[in-house]
């Protein structure tokens, strides 16, 4: 069977229709600080089939800014919570690593656009613009982190109207987060984490929301930089959420089961809940 695509222009951005979901060009013209032509980043809209609820939820796969894991990290992420009836955009954004810049900053650029962008589309989507969640894993918890704590700080200059929308998030899911803690800022963690401090890449300003936090107990990116995220959370009063699982290593994904970690979907979807969203 030969595979349809249509595109056309929508509110000056290119978007694509193919295989249920719409893709979307993050930027309307060339990313900042690119200096040639590259593979624009992109997020795609995937509505399910019923809604039963009015909020949305960004996916940022991982990948060590590197690549994305798009699959297991993306796709399987997306079909999971369209089945419980959420709106999900998945963001493919940019990798990997530029030189001359810190690591994460092309990709912290995208999500704060993509999260301008999802709101300023509510409306049109049928979502509420004050229920944006993110979610990522590895690399993409990284950056999960990075937008839900930097929102009050600009990761680029603007460049257009769409800049004036806010970009912070109403909750946050960090699914194994790397690079949290000094002793791993790039790399696994060489202490296991035990004995370090937060990298000061988040700034935990006023806006930065609830969030709930996945990790496995043998992950080389050690949980204890999910201890410190939740540990400050409580600091400031934000709600948080914490679930280590024992004798799991890293990038355990999207593979739902009903036991032990395969079940961390579900946990995730009964917070949601629990948070009103």
């Amino acid at each position: 069977m030969r595979k349809i695509l249509v595109s056309f222009l929508f509110f000056g951005l290119l978007t694509t229709i193919s295989f249920g979901f719409e893709t979307f060009n993050v930027w309307n013209g060339q990313a900042p600080g690119e200096k040639e032509e590259t593979t624009p980043p992109t997020l795609e809209l995937w509505q399910p089939a019923e809604r039963s609820t009015d909020a949305c939820l960004i996916v940022c796969p991982g990948g060590g800014y590197y690549g994305l894991a798009y699959e297991h990290e993306g796709e399987k992420i997306a079909n999971y919570f369209n089945g419980k009836g959420v709106t999900v955009v998945v963001l493919k954004y940019r990798v990997p690593r530029r030189e001359g810049v810190p690591k994460h900053l092309p990709a912290w650029q995208d999500s704060q656009r993509c999260v301008r962008f999802v709101r300023s589309h509510a409306e049109d989507w049928n979502i509420n613009p004050e229920k944006i969640g993110m979610m990522g894993f590895s690399a993409g918890g990284h950056l999960t982190l990075m937008t839900a704590t930097t929102s009050q700080t600009a990761a680029y200059e603007p460049v257009d109207e769409l800049d004036k929308v806010p970009c912070h998030l109403n909750f946050a899911i960090p699914v194994y987060p790397a690079y949290v803690l000094l002793d791993g800022n790039d790399n696994p963690n060489s202490e296991k984490g035990n004995n370090s401090e937060m990298v000061d890449d988040f700034a935990f300003d006023a806006k930065t929301p609830p969030i709930c936090l996945i990790h496995g107990d043998d992950d080389v990116y050690s949980p204890m930089g999910s201890v410190a995220v939740y540990h400050k959370l409580r600091t400031m009063g934000i709600p948080g959420e914490l679930h280590i699982f024992a004798k799991v290593g890293h990038g355990f994904g999207g593979n739902p089961t009903d036991t032990h970690v395969g079940d961390w979907l579900n946990r995730v979807y009964a917070w949601m809940g629990v948070m009103g969203f």
